[in-house]
């Protein structure tokens, strides 16, 4: 089955491949799921959706052990505060449920920030937009594809 993702790469020309394995509902996290799927887990990177006090989204991909440093997010985007939506919000805003949440293929395009430490790697995996499913891409490959930038933000 063809994810939204998937169809956006395609369309685009884009090459990947797909790693699938078994969720575990208890273990949603990229760091679980690396392990799961035998990928190394320094190349997996999480999809994290934020929201400013404007209720301006940002997208944030970055590797599954990074967390985002609030201070550099606040930079980045010219915003005073900025925190994690909820979790009820996350379908409504992006159209993907937690554990299978892709910088690609939202519902409507958000500004997206991989972190740069991606360009040091040939390849690396990001949600396939579905839980259970990492797509493997070249990291300049995705920062078109999701309309996205580098920049340094961990």
């Amino acid at each position: 089955m063809k994810t939204n993702a998937m169809r956006i790469l395609e369309s685009l020309g884009i090459s990947y491949s797909i790693h699938t394995y078994e969720v575990d509902e208890d273990h949603l996290d990229a760091i679980h799921a690396a392990h799961t799927a035998g990928l190394d887990a320094e190349r997996v990177y999480k999809t994290i959706v934020m929201r400013n006090t404007e209720r301006e989204v940002y997208v944030f991909c970055l590797p599954a052990e990074a967390e985002i440093s609030l201070k550099k997010a606040r930079a980045l985007t010219g915003s005073r505060e900025i925190d994690l939506i909820k979790q009820n919000e996350l379908l409504p805003l992006t159209g993907y449920i937690r554990g299978g949440c892709s910088p690609l293929g939202m519902r409507k395009h958000y500004p997206t920030f991989i972190e740069e430490l991606a360009q040091l790697e040939d390849t690396i995996y990001v949600s396939g937009g579905q839980r259970g499913i990492q797509i493997e891409i070249a990291p300049e490959d995705l920062k078109r594809a999701a309309g996205a930038v580098f920049a340094d933000f961990t």
